[in-house]
């Protein structure tokens, strides 16, 4: 089985992912992380650009990760509090771990070369002078926007951002998948920690390749992350579960 819990990476979900990773006992775990992205998040380095080789990372791949730490600060994280949550559960069960996504600067690198030019005005644009004062009200409505319209939200950045949307999630999204495929051949209580933005896209591919898989949803998580450690309500009762026909 595997248990798919979509996460936020500017978020105060570690007391949630705990008590989710506690109860699951998985025997595996996956995260949305590559090499580098692993080794900086263990050394808590905020800025990707302190990184051996970033000099060759396109400008907006910094941009961007600024603008996630700016968002993160106004939830009281630093961004991906909640992957060392799951690293620290791993490294102190003795759980494996595997680092499922692609490496995030020739994702970058690629993206940004192949973008046709009026995209990435958009994209820069957006970001420059919409991304930094965006306020902790704006992205709670957004995102409960994005969890309410899911397909209305992608159409959306799929016709203003098509290589992104091409880039960053689809192929994303089908290699984090496959991934999870080979290892379900040897594992048998896997849970994986992704952006909640994949969940839709990977769990279409997870059931044409007939795997049996739960799914633990972002506003499940921050529901949850209040309940106190006395209440009967399980983490993941509110699991979207998917068996593959005999």
């Amino acid at each position: 089985m595997i248990t798919v819990i979509g996460t936020g990476h500017v978020f105060n979900l570690s007391t949630a992912i705990m008590s989710t990773l506690t109860k699951i006992r998985p025997d595996m775990v996956c995260i949305e992380l590559d090499q580098q992205r692993y080794d900086a998040l263990i050394r808590r380095n905020s800025s990707i650009s302190h990184n051996k080789g970033v000099s060759s990372t396109p400008s907006i791949y910094k941009l961007l990760s600024k603008f996630q730490e700016n968002i993160a600060k106004e939830y009281g994280v630093k961004s991906g509090d909640e992957m060392l949550t799951a690293i620290d559960y791993a490294h102190n069960n003795q759980i494996p771990i595997e680092l499922i996504d692609m490496d995030a600067q020739q994702l970058f690198t690629h993206m940004w070369s192949s973008m046709p030019f009026i995209e990435k005005i958009r994209l820069l644009f957006g970001s420059l002078f919409g991304g930094f004062f965006i306020t902790r009200k704006r992205i709670e409505r957004e995102l409960e926007n994005f969890q309410e319209n899911y397909e209305s939200y992608i159409k959306e950045i799929s016709k203003k951002f098509p290589t992104i949307k091409k880039t960053l999630i689809d192929d994303r999204n089908k290699h984090m998948a496959n991934r999870l495929v080979q290892l379900n051949e040897d594992y048998s209580n896997i849970v994986v920690l992704v952006g909640d933005g994949h969940i839709s896209g990977m769990a279409k591919l997870l059931r044409f390749k007939k795997i049996e898989f739960k799914i633990i949803r972002l506003k499940e998580l921050r529901n949850n992350d209040n309940v106190n450690d006395s209440s009967t309500r399980e983490t993941y009762s509110f699991t979207t579960e998917y068996k593959p026909p005999s």
